[in-house]
C-alpha cells in the first residue's frame, strides 16, 4: 500500500468535523421527528409545572357549589380560555407522541420513513383534536 492510499484510507475513517456557526443553524432544517422529540419535551416540562395548579383548581371545583361557580367566572375569560387550550395541546400532543415513543421503544417504526410518518401522524391528530377541543372551549358547539 503506498503512502497516498494509507492517507486516504486514513481521512475516509475519520470522522467529519462540521463547524456549524450560528448563520448555519438558522438554516438547518430539523426532520419532523426531532420536532416532535422536542415539542415532547417541552409539553412534559409544561405540563409537570403546572400539575399543582391545575389539581388547585380541580380541588377548588370540587369544594362547593360557590367555588365553582367562581371558577367558572374565572375561566369564562377569553386569556384563560387561550391558556387551557395552550395545555389541552401540550396534553394531547404529550399523550399521541408517547404513544409513538412506546412503539419505538418495541422497535416498530424505526426505519426513516415510518418515523418520519409516525411523527407526522402525531401533528395530524394532536393538532385536529385541539381545533375540536377549543371550538368546545370558545362555545362553538
Amino acid at each position: 500500500m503506498s503512502m497516498s492510499t494509507a492517507a486516504s484510507a486514513t481521512r475516509k475513517s475519520r470522522p467529519e468535523f462540521r463547524n456549524i456557526h450560528v448563520t448555519q443553524i438558522v438554516s438547518y432544517r430539523l426532520p419532523a421527528a426531532g420536532i416532535v422529540s422536542i415539542l415532547h419535551r417541552i409539553s412534559g416540562a409544561v405540563l409537570f409545572l403546572v400539575l399543582p395548579f391545575l389539581l388547585w383548581l380541580l380541588d377548588l371545583s370540587l369544594i362547593s357549589e360557590i367555588s365553582f361557580e367562581r371558577l367558572r367566572g374565572v375561566v369564562a375569560g377569553p386569556i384563560v380560555k387561550l391558556i387551557l387550550l395552550g395545555l389541552i395541546w401540550a396534553l394531547l400532543h404529550h399523550l399521541i407522541a408517547g404513544i409513538r415513543y412506546l412503539f419505538l421503544d418495541l422497535h416498530i417504526g424505526l426505519d426513516p420513513a415510518p418515523s418520519r410518518a409516525s411523527a407526522l401522524a402525531v401533528f395530524a391528530v394532536s393538532v385536529p383534536l385541539t381545533v375540536l377541543a377549543g371550538l368546545r372551549l370558545f362555545g362553538v358547539f
